[in-house]
């Protein structure tokens, strides 16, 4: 007889099988950028307009209907700019010619095997979850070089090898987004972010960059290492029962020029650091700001060819000592793997920018945000007679 499953993993199999039925994300884009055509028409029949959320603005904000004869022009016209001007395309895909270097010279998954094979083994599980954090620096590569590595590492050490391999997929998966570096989804989400935030402040949105999320990030590493491994060690390999595979599996080490390769990316990394400390930190700095602000500064504005050549540098000394890199070609070869790596995001880059656009241009998102504020303004006060007694700190505004 099937063993009955609780409300938890039946819960699991109901999630699985709806996100298992979902669209593909470029599809999903499309169907938004439909929608919002859609919406525009609607809400411009209905006459649906607002006043400007800026007290010193009379203006009068209206649905820009996308079915109209200026909106299809606009549809159309507009198709190649709407793609190439979406924020994080070229963002990323500049930061990604530096990360993919550091990924197919070898450097990033020797760094990986070198942090998780060095560590005492009371640490290991701690290892290979923060490892796998920290591998969202090179997208998919923690898939690739941990989660097997957890397994084999496990075993060798009489535990149950899919405790490791569990270890190592949670950190790649629940730390895809934190790091101790900035990574390609910086200028993603960052971008995003403040496209979003010049909609409704210009001003504000001048001041962001692409590393504020930085504090977040780093803070989200140590503490999803300590859950990943509470959850590992407590639940996840009591639960698998004591391990009598009875298969001693020995993770394979470093090659000697691997070692060798590593040292001098190490020293590589740290020269680049101090040859870009050396345009922010002097007061001649030319990186700084005009009376030489460090935080307001032309270094946060240009963190994307820093993160570039952080990358870039070591990941060229890995490649050139291991003999992984013996000429430009070999530099120019790995350059075009990794744009090509990238078609599918290309791809979803064009709709998603079309989706953004038409957005921006319906004045939709402006519309339900001011919508959305008078809304809670006006039910504010009600809210708050029924409910201060029980929430007394709270008030909507």
């Amino acid at each position: 007889m099937p063993e009955r499953k609780g409300f938890i993993l039946r819960s699991l199999d109901t999630i699985e099988r709806v996100g298992n039925k979902l669209p593909h994300p470029i599809t999903l884009f499309a169907y938004f950028a439909i929608a919002v055509i859609i919406f525009s028409w609607i809400f411009s029949t209905l006459g649906t307009e607002v006043q400007h959320p800026d007290p010193t603005n009379d203006e009068i904000i209206q649905v820009q209907n996308l079915l109209s004869a200026e909106g299809i022009r606009y549809i159309f016209q507009n198709a190649v700019s709407n793609f190439v001007n979406f924020a994080p395309l070229g963002t990323v895909l500049v930061t990604m010619l530096g990360i993919g270097i550091a990924e197919r010279s070898g450097l990033i998954s020797a760094a990986l095997r070198a942090l998780v094979m060095s560590v005492p083994k009371q640490l290991i599980t701690a290892a290979l979850v923060f490892g796998g954090i920290m591998s969202s620096m090179a997208a998919d590569a923690g898939y690739v070089v941990l989660t097997p590595l957890g397994a084999v590492l496990f075993a060798g050490l009489g535990r149950h090898p899919l405790a490791g391999l569990a270890a190592a997929f949670a950190g790649v998966s629940a730390g895809f987004s934190a790091n101790l570096l900035p990574t390609s989804l910086d200028p993603l989400l960052g971008d995003l972010t403040i496209a979003a935030a010049a909609t409704w402040d210009p001003v504000y949105a001048e001041g962001m960059n692409i590393a504020m999320n930085y504090y977040f990030m780093v803070v989200s590493v140590f503490v999803l290492t300590l859950v990943g491994t509470f959850v590992t060690e407590n639940i996840v390999e009591p639960r698998l029962g004591k391990y009598e595979g009875g298969i001693k599996e020995k993770a394979d080490s470093l090659k000697e020029i691997e070692k060798k390769g590593l040292k001098g990316a190490g020293l590589a990394f740290i020269l680049t650091i101090a040859a870009i400390s050396l345009l922010i930190v002097p007061e001649w700095g030319p990186l700084r700001g005009p009376e030489g602000q460090v935080i307001q500064s032309p270094f946060f504005s240009s963190l994307v060819p820093v993160i570039l050549i952080m990358f870039y540098v070591p990941g060229y000394v890995y490649g050139r000592i291991t003999e992984e890199i013996k000429s430009d070609k070999d530099v120019a070869n790995q350059l075009s793997d990794t744009m090509a790596s990238m078609g599918t995001y290309i791809v979803l880059a064009f709709v998603a920018g079309q989706f953004v656009a038409y957005f921006s241009q319906t004045n939709l998102g402006l519309i339900m945000s001011v919508s959305g504020a008078e809304f809670f303004t006006e039910d504010g006060d009600w809210w708050y007679t029924t409910y201060s007694h029980v929430y007394p700190c709270c008030r909507v505004y």
